[in-house]
């Protein structure tokens, strides 16, 4: 089923809404999804697989520092090992970059635990896969537990080297963006026949 619907807002006894120029106002209803969070674990596992196998192929097949072109100048692979940030920034305080991963981690999780939303399942799916995945690496990659490098090997002409988890967390960024935008609620009011029983730290409804 479609995550919201169109319905139109007419009842008995109450005058339909309309716009300014008189046109019949239709609201969006967001569906309930129980199985929300299910659908974000899922989302953000297949990326920490599909990511951590990338990184093992790339060690594997690539030489660092060389660089491959796929698309010319625009696009090719090219292994290199970051200590820092986007960019290589913070190359000096990689610990910082842990903490904020795993912190990054934890957040996400709590948010894919309470979700009801498709919509928002896919987009803190591929966030929490991508923090997941990075905070693993700083762990345990060379040279020192917690202080790992990550491995990018997604050549952007010469901006930037990437991996497939950066793709995953700019994808959920931009999905993060357009859902706040668009007022999509991350646990929408169930419909009739949809209401979930109590849960912890919730009271039944009189």
């Amino acid at each position: 089923m479609d995550e919201m619907s169109e319905q139109p807002t007419d009842e008995p006894g109450r005058e339909p809404q309309r716009d300014a120029a008189g046109a019949h106002v239709r609201h969006r209803e967001q569906r309930w999804s129980a199985g929300a969070p299910w659908i974000a674990a899922a989302i953000a596992a297949a990326l920490l697989g599909i990511d951590q196998l990338s990184k093992s192929w790339a060690e594997q097949a690539l030489t660092p520092g060389e660089r491959t072109p796929l698309l010319g100048d625009l696009l090719g692979v090219q292994l290199v090992y970051n200590p820092g940030a986007a960019f290589s920034l913070g190359a000096d305080v990689t610990w910082v970059f842990t903490i904020l991963a795993g912190i990054g981690v934890l957040v996400a999780a709590w948010f894919v635990w309470r979700v009801r939303s498709r919509a928002w399942a896919v987009c803190l799916g591929l966030l929490l896969g991508g923090a997941t995945t990075h905070f693993l690496d700083r762990l345990l990659r060379a040279p020192a537990f917690g202080q790992g490098h990550v491995v990018d090997f997604i050549a952007y002409a010469d901006w930037f080297i990437g991996n497939v988890a950066d793709i995953g967390i700019l994808a959920g960024a931009v999905m993060l963006l357009v859902l706040v935008t668009r007022g999509l609620a991350l646990r929408p009011e169930p419909s009739r026949g949809e209401e979930p029983g109590p849960s912890r730290g919730e009271e039944p409804a009189p």
